[in-house]
This record gives structure tokens, C-alpha cells and sequence, in this order.
């Protein structure tokens, strides 16, 4: 059910003409293609590996081997691999990353305007979310800011860092995934907090088709967030952004987090900080907590945990 050397770029174009346009009431069918058109190099070249140490480590080495070279990386790569070996983490937290899932690293070069920028890490969580309700898993739900959780437990995670190269000095996003599939086993201390779709459908899915699908959502929301910037200048392109991103938006419609009772921190296993109450997200993305005392603060980086879990 592997298979993901199947994937290329061409297998991805070819995935995306045949894909049901998402349909929102306030976008019509040919803004949907303009979208899509935006996010076109979300996928560019695809790198598939049958193993890796750490797929973030790969390209970054990827981006710099090119330099080197006299070559630059084509924006929007992907960096695959049916397994990792020393896959990490928030605060180098160990991954599981065995045969099975689909672990990898989506390469960005950093062209945001600052007001947007913030938009970016709400996409993989969408994107993966509306994977797993397409093939069947629509209890699928996203915990700020990005974590997809089934049955409570988490199914895949999302990491993004900052990478300056060392040739160009060009800046960039790595986009770092890690989609639990048909992995069904765990070690001792993820058994309670892990799971993949495979244990929640009752049988396995196939890898390349759930990955060309995640990678098709990337590139459409992606797609958006450019579409949205382009807007925002278009109107004059004011100091901020008051409007409800529609990112923003769709996160909101797959997520459980709101009215929740939350434990926070910015390393919230090792160092959690407080409980508060979800209010809301600001029209930046961050998280409106309400204290027990009344006050109210916004967060707009760390973790949180359910304090029913």
C-alpha cells in the first residue's frame, strides 16, 4: 500500500485536473482555477526517497547542494520518504516515522507579505484534515495550531522552520509533515496519544493516493493565500489585514478547539504555563484565551492541550 515512488510532479498535475474544485460561497468556479493556478508550484519537483534521517535535514542540505552547484531549488519542492530514522519534532521531541505513513518536507521560499505570513502554518493542518474526511475518516478535527487529531488522538503533525542558505542568503519555509497511515504500531510512550487512519477506518489506505490528495490541498490553499494577498493589494493594501482570512475561516470549520478548556505553554509538555478558556481566534490567527480571573490574552505562538485529554 506504499507505492510512493509513484510520485512525481506530472502525477500531481494530473491529480489536480481531475480534482473537484472546493466549492465557497463567496469564490466562484473561476476563482477556484485562478487559486489553483497561484499555488501551481506547491509540488514542482517531487523527491521521493525510500528512507531518510530527517526529511528537514534533507533539504536543507537540497537547498544548499544546489547553491553550491550554481543552481537554485525550484520553489514549492517536496522532499518524500516512506521512512525516517531520526524524524523530530517541537523541541526535538522524537517522531515515529516507520514504513507506512507519509513523512516529508514541502520547501517555500519565503515571498509572503508579513500581514499573511501567519496564515501559513493553519494550511497543512487543512490540508490534511480534508484528506482523511475523503477517505472516510470525517471525525478528522484540527487543535491549535495545526495538529490533526482522530478519536482525540493525534494523527498528524506539522512543523515549520525558518533556513537562510548559505550561498544566496535566500530565506525560506520548511514545511515539515508527519501523516500517521497505515502505521499501527507505536511505542510505549505515543500508544495513548497517537493513532493512524488505518486503526480508525479498520483497514489501510493507500499511501501515494492520500499523498497526492494532502499535496493537492497544500497546493490549492497555498494557491489561496497568494490569491488573498493580491486582493489585499489590489484594494490598497493597508498596514493590516481585518479581515476574516478565508484560511482562517475553513480552519475554523475543521477545528475543535474553540470553547475549550486548554492547558498552555510554549513547550506545554516539558514547561506548561497556565489554563484558560478558547475564546475565539484574532484575524491574525491567534489563539483569544479568557483566564479564570476574566482577563483575556492572545497567543500567537506555543501549544496547547486539551485539559480533558
Amino acid at each position: 500500500m506504499d507505492h510512493l515512488t509513484l510520485l512525481s510532479s506530472s502525477t500531481l498535475d494530473d491529480y489536480v485536473a481531475t480534482v473537484e474544485l472546493p466549492q465557497r460561497k463567496d469564490t466562484s468556479e473561476l476563482d477556484c482555477e485562478i487559486i489553483f493556478r497561484y499555488g501551481a508550484y506547491v509540488g514542482s519537483v517531487i523527491r521521493v526517497y525510500p528512507s531518510l534521517d530527517r526529511a528537514m535535514d534533507t533539504a536543507r542540505e537540497y537547498i544548499s547542494s544546489q547553491e553550491r552547484s550554481g543552481k537554485s531549488v525550484a520553489n514549492g519542492s517536496v522532499i518524500l520518504a516512506s521512512s525516517l530514522s531520526f524524524s523530530k519534532g517541537r523541541f526535538n521531541r522524537s517522531w515515529h516515522a516507520p514504513p507506512g505513513g507519509v513523512w516529508g518536507c514541502l520547501i517555500l521560499a519565503d515571498t509572503f507579505l508579513p500581514p499573511f505570513r501567519n496564515f501559513l502554518p493553519l494550511i497543512p493542518g487543512i490540508a490534511c484534515c480534508e484528506a482523511l474526511h475523503q477517505v472516510g475518516a470525517s471525525g478528522a478535527t484540527l487543535r491549535w495550531v495545526n495538529d490533526v487529531l482522530l478519536q482525540g488522538k493525534k494523527q498528524a503533525g506539522f512543523l515549520i522552520e525558518g533556513f537562510r542558505s548559505p550561498v544566496y542568503g535566500e530565506q525560506y519555509h520548511l514545511l515539515g509533515f508527519g501523516l500517521n497511515l497505515n502505521n499501527s504500531e507505536f511505542p510505549p510512550e505515543l500508544q495513548e496519544t497517537a493513532i493512524s487512519v488505518a486503526q480508525v477506518l479498520g483497514h489501510p489506505v493507500a499511501a501515494a493516493s492520500f499523498a497526492l490528495s494532502f499535496l493537492a490541498k497544500l497546493r490549492y490553499y497555498t494557491g489561496l493565500l497568494l490569491y488573498e494577498e493580491e486582493r489585499w493589494l489590489t484594494s490598497g493594501g493597508r498596514d493590516e489585514y481585518e479581515e476574516e482570512h478565508p484560511i482562517l475561516k475553513r480552519w475554523k470549520e475543521l477545528s475543535d478547539t474553540l470553547g475549550k478548556r486548554v492547558l498552555f505553554g510554549y513547550d506545554v509538555v516539558e514547561s506548561p504555563q497556565y489554563e484558560a478558556v478558547v475564546r475565539d481566534i484574532s484575524v491574525d490567527g491567534g489563539l483569544i484565551l479568557q483566564h479564570d480571573d476574566g482577563s483575556s490574552s492572545v497567543e500567537h505562538s506555543g501549544e496547547i492541550r486539551y485539559c480533558d485529554e
